[in-house]
């Protein structure tokens, strides 16, 4: 679905970054992962000085990205933003709808990957372009990483930032809340005209057009409209699950997003793309004992009651990289001799910041109230 996608304005990592050397040197810092979270901490990372090398495979950002406009100038991105709604508004039932008061923007994907490889490029970032397979411990108490074709690069640490997916180089605490699944399914058009004010961006609307019955098959899986008028007539529509115990189907979104467009009166004249979206949401955190770090949604970082995680990974990304940094370089100084003892203890310093005990209760609650059967909906 995704290939139809025009993103050739987007860089290749290996063009861009120099190669890691493999054999020649130990490197302080691996980051395993090319998403916008591992750009951005390989990024910040080297930029203080670390030996930083970036792994996995050459990639495009396929997806869209909305974010709240404010976070984006705070982050220094809003170069990245290609289109901003100065309001945002949400629809629950046939009431008055409720205005947020807070702008909108969204991220051009093309923008956001050149400005983040170019962070990299400038803080000396090297790459290579695999997929680890595992990540094993050296007797001098290194991480070794290695990738496919039988290539070991060896580092100090390693941090795992490879989404979601990310579960056999990683650890996660046990018996803890099951994880729930964000699908939506999104579709960028020309329509003759839009049933909303082009001015607005519409967070969520979640009026029933199709009026169905509680018994239906679509009832089961409660889902929300999400609108981005890019001008009065091109628009992105997307039909979101916000939580649901089982994946919803995505023929099954797309079946609802075109039945609520036509009972709408959207008339479709052009389609640009689709994009479709997975996003686990809620679950057990990682276990913060392990050697291996991770950051963004390996490590847990998205957002359990909304699928957010982006923006909390860029705004995160600096200080996890001064809290690596600064351990690292007390290691380096001290020349401890048990090395496998140190390797642990830095480790979980490093989780420590990305996980305090009053984040993890706060992201265990909102994880636990995901699970019922209130919060998906059946």
């Amino acid at each position: 679905m995704q290939q139809n996608k025009s993103m050739d304005s987007q860089s290749s990592l290996s063009e861009k970054l120099p190669r890691i050397p493999i054999g020649e040197c130990i490197l302080d810092l691996v980051v395993i992962g090319c998403g916008p979270a591992g750009l951005a901490l390989a990024a910040e990372s080297a930029k203080l000085g670390l030996n930083v090398g970036l792994i996995g495979p050459d990639l495009p950002f396929t997806n869209n990205y909305g974010v709240w406009e404010d976070e984006f100038i705070g982050l220094g991105l809003e170069g990245c933003i290609e289109h901003v709604w100065r309001d945002t508004i949400v629809y629950l039932d046939e009431n008055d709808p409720i205005l947020i008061g807070r702008a909108y923007g969204r991220v051009s994907r093309d923008l956001l990957h050149e400005e983040l490889l170019r962070r990299c490029v400038e803080s000396g970032v090297s790459y290579l372009s695999s997929k680890v397979e595992r990540i094993t411990e050296a007797t001098n108490g290194n991480s070794l990483i290695e990738c496919e074709g039988d290539i070991i690069v060896p580092c100090r640490l390693a941090t795992v930032a490879s989404g979601a997916a990310s579960g056999k180089l990683l650890q996660y605490e046990l018996g803890g809340p099951r994880v729930c699944v964000q699908t939506a399914y999104g579709v960028e058009v020309e329509v003759e005209s839009i049933p909303y004010d082009p001015s607005l961006m519409v967070f969520m609307d979640y009026r029933d057009y199709a009026k169905h019955s509680a018994e239906s098959v679509e009832a089961q899986y409660p889902t929300f409209l999400y609108v981005m008028p890019m001008s009065p007539t091109k628009v992105f529509f997307e039909e979101t699950c916000l939580a649901s115990r089982e994946a919803m189907p995505f023929n099954l979104l797309k079946t609802k997003l075109m039945s609520r467009l036509k009972t709408m009166g959207v008339k479709i004249t052009k389609v640009y793309e689709e994009e479709w979206s997975y996003i686990p949401v809620g679950g057990s955190l990682p276990n913060t004992e392990q050697k291996n770090l991770a950051f963004g949604a390996a490590a847990s970082m998205v957002h359990p009651a909304t699928g957010y995680s982006v923006v909390r990974s860029l705004s995160e990304a600096p200080n996890y990289a001064a809290a690596i940094a600064k351990i690292l370089q007390q290691g380096r100084s001290k020349q401890m001799l048990d090395l496998g003892r140190y390797t642990t203890n830095i480790s979980k310093q490093a989780w420590e910041t990305l996980w305090p005990l009053e984040r993890k209760r706060q992201t265990s609650i909102l994880s636990l109230w995901l699970s019922t059967d209130r919060a998906t909906g059946y």
